[in-house]
């Protein structure tokens, strides 16, 4: 049975539109749980007197530590077991950890509930492969940048209504902000029940109106189409490992009670040296893996109905780790550097560097709606990235160097306060419009390992991050924007040179 070719987002008669909005409202919940730590920590250090900053900050850190594999995984058991039942338990088993966090009276309860709970971002490549299968590629863009753009807004959501939540509606209860963190996993809990009975996994077909999802027989890595292909796939596949490598050297770096006699840091060097071979192992179990899968595969000749353009995804792989990797990257680092270089109270600069996030509500749908109405969805990738690309090198020249090597305005009055928020808004609207034309053309490479390819692009948007903010660590803003304009625009050469036009990109079914 056809799908209609219009999105139409109110036309809640048709099926394929409940599914969508049904969708988004999953991943908005995780997204809403999974930044539910950030609003709360100041009130949690003040309340809780063991706990320090350092604690938070390696808590942040563990907030993305299994994101990178967890969409990896997710992905393969996607395209295993179907969206349906992966959403319904990823968010009915993730508010297991958000409990325990929430009511946790050690840091090592914190700390292992956060690693779990880390988990849940992986939940937006699930209705990514939900949305592809419920939408022609005609509209694919538009649909894949609804679900996304709407659905990322949970973590704007969690910042402004857990701090209403734990003082309003909590505020009676001494420690207010754990059971405002519990309500949040509730939600969890109970939408992932919901979820499973409100949607199905694809549209009625065929003559017999059967419902069909096509299962990988197996969840495995990914196969491919060459020899050289392959190659493609394992060198791609060492950053999703070795970034986990830089998060555990990051928290091993971190000193607890720093300054007092009980210092010590929180990873001894030999547990780091243990992480980092069992990382390696893992990496060398894939390698083999992939290889017993593929090779039998190439020597026998891939039929030609399920080769496809390894280099498409190892393009869009570049692409998610410059725009979504920079723009989890930016919004860590922007209200610090709007209230440094220009003076601002905290709130102002916190304010004016919510607009980043904020434009995320029609952005990202605009960058699918871009997409689908292009001649051409490589086009639209190219143009995306040449504007992330000036966008950044713009912000980079908001600020100018003073005689003490700190950053100052580049020019000085009001003005240049509104040009500099103009400047970070468009370039949000590209960063995101990206984000959105990037997930239009994955769902068209390969249907059957859609949630693979998905789940691949979505780690490396993680990893992105991860590289990001450690390079953030070491240099000051105004190279930091250098930098990430340079990603782009390495990026945009991987598109020019690696993505082709998906067939059918625009076809009515």
């Amino acid at each position: 049975m056809a799908v209609e070719n219009k999105l139409g987002l109110l036309e809640f008669h048709r099926e394929e539109i409940k599914i969508l909005h049904f969708t988004w409202i999953a991943f908005f919940i995780t997204f809403y749980v999974w930044f539910n730590m950030a609003p709360l920590a100041t009130t949690m250090l003040k309340t809780q007197g063991w706990l320090t900053r350092e604690h938070i900050k390696v808590l942040a850190i563990c907030n993305v530590a299994l994101t990178i594999p967890g969409r990896i995984v997710i992905g393969a058991l996607i395209d295993r077991y179907g969206p349906r039942i992966v959403f319904s338990i990823l968010m009915v088993v993730m508010a297991v950890p958000t409990i325990t966090f929430a009511f946790g009276t050690t840091f090592i309860q914190l700390l292992i509930s956060r690693l779990f709970l880390s988990i849940i971002g992986a939940g937006f490549v699930v209705g990514i492969r939900m949305t592809a299968q419920w939408f022609p590629p005609k509209v694919i863009g538009r649909a894949e940048g609804f679900y996304a753009g709407w659905g990322n807004f949970g973590s704007a959501a969690a910042a402004m209504t857990l701090p209403w939540i734990a003082l309003s509606v909590f505020g009676a209860y001494e420690e207010g902000w754990r059971y405002a963190l519990a309500f949040n996993g509730g939600i969890s809990f109970i939408y992932g029940f919901m979820y499973y009975f409100l949607v199905r996994d694809t549209p009625k077909s065929g003559a017999t109106l059967k419902y069909h999802f096509k299962k990988a027989e197996k969840a495995q890595p990914m196969t491919v189409s060459s020899y050289l292909d392959l190659v493609q796939y394992l060198v791609w596949s060492f950053p999703l490992v070795g970034a986990l490598g830089i998060l555990a050297w990051r928290i091993g770096g971190v000193v607890i009670n720093k300054g007092t006699p009980e210092a010590a840091p929180l990873i001894s060097p030999t547990v780091i040296t243990a992480i980092y071979a069992i990382l390696a192992l893992i990496y060398i179990a894939h390698v083999i893996k992939t290889c017993q899968v593929n090779l039998p595969l190439l020597k026998n000749g891939v039929p030609e109905q399920f080769q496809y353009h390894w280099g498409s995804v190892a393009a869009l792989n570049s692409t998610y780790f410059a725009n979504f990797g920079a723009e989890l990257a930016v919004v860590s680092m922007l209200p610090m550097f709007f209230q440094n270089v220009f003076s601002m109270e905290p709130t102002t600069a916190g304010l004016i560097a919510a607009s980043f996030a904020f434009v995320n509500l029609f952005a990202r749908p605009l960058g699918g709606y871009i997409s689908d109405h292009l001649n051409s969805r490589k086009l639209g990738m190219l143009i995306y990235m040449v504007g992330i690309a000036i966008g950044f090198f713009l912000m980079s020249q908001i600020a100018a160097y003073d005689d003490a090597g700190g950053l100052k305005p580049m020019f000085d009055g009001m003005w240049w306060i509104v040009v500099a928020v103009i400047i970070t808004i468009v370039c949000s609207i590209f960063v995101q419009g990206a984000e959105g034309a990037t997930f239009a053309v994955i769902p068209m490479i390969n249907k059957p390992q859609t949630g693979q390819i998905a789940g691949m692009a979505g780690a490396y948007g993680n990893v992105g991050a991860v590289c990001y903010l450690v390079l953030y660590s070491l240099v000051d803003s105004k190279t930091f924007f250098y930098w990430i304009a340079a990603g782009a625009a390495i990026s945009f050469l991987f598109c020019l040179f690696m993505l082709r036009e998906p067939e059918g990109a625009f076809a009515d079914e």
